[in-house]
């Protein structure tokens, strides 16, 4: 096994900690939303920009998590071999 590969492998996240990762960051879509609430009940065209790009990123980080989580349980399956 290449050193590279193995470095890799000592980076890789836990479960429990990719979890704890999907519930933070879904935490701050709570935020997000409130953000996205004031901006159009105050008419503020570009806050309600930030509230959407925020919401996208956030999107973006739950699906690279959920990604990771799906590449774990494959690993698991093939663990035994």
């Amino acid at each position: 096994m290449s050193g590279k590969l193995s470095k890799a492998k000592d980076f890789k996240k836990s479960k429990p900690g990719t979890y704890l990762s999907i519930g933070t960051t879904l935490f701050g879509a709570v935020s997000v939303a409130k953000q996205a609430k004031k901006a159009k009940l105050e008419g503020d065209k570009l806050q309600l920009v930030d509230a959407v790009v925020s919401a996208a990123a956030i999107a973006t980080g739950v699906a690279l998590l959920v990604r990771e989580l799906r590449r774990m349980s494959s690993d698991d399956v093939l663990a035994g071999d």
